[in-house]
């Protein structure tokens, strides 16, 4: 069974930063992409950021230029740095984890984690 443990939400200030945590744990041979989604109140869940396991990224417009994303693929972690955080920020965070190979031979399966509050302040 493979479970992602998300770690680094919280309270912060407009203008400050905050570095989100995901880790995959399990039995687990390769993770095609990671990612991380966001579902404020009353809002459908967006994708924030991805990235892919040979090191391509895409952002969502409203975050280009303030968050990163970067992997460890050894380590099966994925991260996103928030820079510059605005109150429209605020969300319920979501690590995915897409094309999971977790038997040989098998499929690929998608995984969430169970999300962590970030709150931007005014």
């Amino acid at each position: 069974q493979v479970q992602l443990v998300e770690s680094g939400g919280g309270l912060v200030q407009a203008g400050g930063s905050l570095r989100l945590s995901c880790a995959a744990s399990g039995t687990i041979f390769s993770i095609n992409a990671m990612g991380w989604y966001r579902q404020a109140p009353g809002k459908q869940r967006e994708l924030v950021a991805i990235i892919i396991s040979g090191g391509s990224t895409n952002y969502t417009d409203s975050v280009k230029g303030r968050f990163t994303i970067s992997r460890d693929n050894a380590k099966n972690t994925v991260y996103l740095q928030m820079n510059s955080l605005k109150p429209e920020d605020t969300a319920v965070y979501y690590c995915n984890a897409a094309g999971v190979k977790i038997r040989l031979p098998g499929g690929r399966y998608t995984y969430w984690g169970q999300g962590t509050q970030v709150t931007v302040s005014s």
